[in-house]
């Protein structure tokens, strides 16, 4: 079975990422956590992960979809342009599913993921607008938003993100979990 990747970067948010990681394990998906380096990884809760792959070590054959997290400060993270790069390497395989929450959807937008497609993404008008790479006629103000194999969300969409990346996977799980 194939994997999936969770991209990590200082100040990733954790609870973002906790009911799909939940639903992947409930799914027996298998997940590898992916760092620029093998340096461990502080999230903006200040819980620290020490990430399974790197991004120049990973087979991207062996995944079939990519989670982002938001990050406290995405307009500061070092080495964007690697974590952008591997998301283009990754998105190049056929079939791939993605999904990003919160402020990640700039990553997306950056690699050109977003072109032509509906999403949402937890940043102000403004700094959509400032970056210059959002496709402003596609922004979709919901809290989760799906075009095709892309999933994004609002960061507070994290419950209803978790689940729509479950069900992209056709994974078995127990969505009443999350929902009482």
């Amino acid at each position: 079975m194939n994997k999936t990747a969770v991209l990590l970067y200082p100040q990733f948010s954790e609870y973002e990422l906790s009911v799909a990681l939940s639903i992947l394990m409930q799914g027996e998906k298998p997940v590898v956590t992916v760092g620029l380096n093998q340096s461990p990884i502080k999230g903006e809760a200040s819980l620290t992960c020490l990430p399974d792959e790197t991004l120049d070590s990973i087979n991207i054959h062996e995944i079939d979809s990519l989670l982002l997290p938001g990050c406290m400060n995405i307009f500061d993270l070092e080495e964007e342009s690697k974590y952008i790069e591997f998301i283009k390497q990754v998105a190049s395989q056929e079939n791939i599913i993605m999904a990003s929450i919160s402020s990640s959807p700039l990553l997306l937008a950056k690699a050109g993921i977003l072109k032509n497609k509906k999403y949402t993404v937890g940043l102000l008008e403004k700094d959509r607008d400032d970056s210059g790479v959002f496709e402003k006629a596609n922004y979709v103000d919901e809290l989760v938003v799906q075009d095709g194999n892309i999933i994004t969300a609002f960061g507070s969409g994290f419950i209803p993100f978790g689940i729509a990346f479950g069900k992209a996977l056709q994974l078995t799980f127990s969505e009443g979990w999350y929902r009482k």
